[in-house]
Parts: structure tokens; sequence; C-alpha cells
């Protein structure tokens, strides 16, 4: 069998609500802990990187602009890029092997679209494929206050199969001084918990006072 065969990444999507440093946490430990990685930036989602890190995301230099988002070396990384706007790519087809699907941070219009089945763009698409083929979706909106709607298009994904999953980080690991990136790396640890990947990013609670 060949190692294409032998291949089922984890999807990152990345939409365009701000946090796109849960993104970055996200894709960090997914890469330190060897899982084989395919990402779709919509477009929204590259201003939101520029303007919250500063760094541009382009498609023909997407592994050295990955690189600076990062701020890790991409060389003999297991990662595939696919633009918001190939319908022909491989995670637009059921028949694509994944080990399932994350979408962080999930703006209020990609949980609209994914709950509708809208397919606006291959990453509300892929979505809806891997909660078509029953693999695991987890889906990080980061808005506040929310709607109506808003909690309705959760619910529907919820009901569609989807873990929903705030990005609301816990204090507890690591105290009322925790830092900005400690409390990123609770959002990531959370997501990775989900979707049975080893990580380090968090203390975790063991009882007592």
């Amino acid at each position: 069998m060949s190692n294409v065969a032998q291949r089922r990444p984890w999807i990152v999507g990345v939409s365009g609500a701000s946090g796109t440093p849960y993104a970055a946490a996200v894709l960090r430990a997914l890469i330190a802990a060897g899982e084989p990685v395919d990402l779709i930036v919509s477009r929204a989602a590259r201003l939101t990187i520029l303007d919250e890190t500063g760094a541009p995301f382009r498609d023909g230099h997407w592994r050295d602009d990955l690189a600076k988002w990062l701020g890790s070396d991409m060389t003999d990384v297991d990662i595939t890029y696919w633009p918001a706007g190939d319908f022909a790519a491989g995670p637009s087809s059921g028949s694509y092997p994944t080990n399932g699907m994350i979408v962080v941070p999930a703006s209020t219009a990609a949980c609209a679209g994914i709950a509708i089945g809208l397919s606006k763009d291959l990453l509300q698409r892929a979505a809806e494929v891997n909660l078509k083929e029953r693999r695991p979706v987890v889906v990080v909106p980061r808005e506040t206050p929310v709607s109506r709607s808003h909690l309705l298009h959760l619910v529907a994904l919820i009901d569609a199969g989807a873990t929903v999953l705030p990005a609301s980080p816990g204090f507890y690991a690591a105290g009322a001084s925790a830092s900005a990136g400690q409390l990123i790396d609770f959002i990531a640890g959370k997501v990775l918990d989900v979707v049975g990947v080893r990580h380090t990013l968090f203390t975790r609670w063991t009882g007592g006072v």
C-alpha cells in the first residue's frame, strides 16, 4: 500500500473570525504530534491573519507564509494546502480519507454555511463532507454576544454530529495570572482532547484545592 493511500490527515479549516492564534496553536500541536494536516484558509481568514499577526497568507507562497505565521520550520512537515476556491480538491469528496475536521476559529457565517449545507467554499464543503461521513468535526466559534440565529445554527451542527467547542478558556489551568498564550493553548488542548490527539498544552485538573 502506498504512503498516499495510508495517509489520513486532519483537515484544519481557518475561517475569517477573529481568533487566528487559536488556529495557529492547533496547527502547531498537530504538527508536534506528528499528525498529517490538510489546511484550508478562507479568503476572509487571510485578511484576519494579516490583521492579527502581520503575516500574509498567499496561495503561491503558502508554505513560507505558514512558517512565518506559526513561527516554526515547515521543512519535512506533512501538511497539504488546498485553496478555499478549489472545489475539485481532495477534501471536497467523501472518498478522500481523513481523520476528521477542525474549524478554528469558526465565524458565524461559516457555522451557518456548514449547518445548512451551503458549501459556499471548500471549507464549508469539507466540513459538510466529514459530517455526512460521520467523521469527527470540531467547530470553534469565536463570537460574543450571540444571536438566536447563531445559537440555532450551533444546535443544528450538534444535531448533525459536530462538537461545538466555544473559544472560552478555563483559567484554572494557569491561574489568575495566565498569559494570553496559556489561554490560547488551553482551547487548542481541548480541541485535541476531543479528536484524541495527545498533547501537553495545559496542566490538567486533578481535584483538590
